[in-house]
């Protein structure tokens, strides 16, 4: 990733991956993900008031794929970051998404 520090993760994403990791992995590993973020080894980044505006155009620019929010703020937070690496394993939205501060992201893993 080309920033230093903690990875950053918008707060939108902080209720969408706590679902995922539940549904899908149990109630240990979504604790384990909370105690991770009180811990300081995620720098949460909370949605400028700026970032709504993007985070409607951008989905309504992807409205076909669709783009839902939570993508959007994670796109909106990277522009405003300078951000070009995603964690993701949405490659398929964050893939076709051209971000307005690089050609395109990097998607790891």
């Amino acid at each position: 990733m080309n920033h230093p520090g903690p990875l950053v993760v918008p707060t939108l994403v902080i209720t969408e991956v706590s679902y995922l990791i539940a549904t899908r992995l149990g109630v240990e590993p979504e604790v384990r993900f909370l105690g991770d973020i009180a811990a300081g080894d995620f720098t949460i980044d909370p949605v400028a008031a700026a970032d709504w505006i993007r985070i409607a155009e951008l989905v309504h620019r992807y409205r076909d794929l669709p783009l839902g929010t939570v993508d959007a703020s994670v796109i909106a937070a990277a522009e405003r970051r300078n951000i070009t690496s995603i964690a993701t394993v949405d490659r398929r939205h964050f893939s076709v998404v051209r971000p307005a501060h690089c050609e395109a992201f990097d998607l790891v893993p």
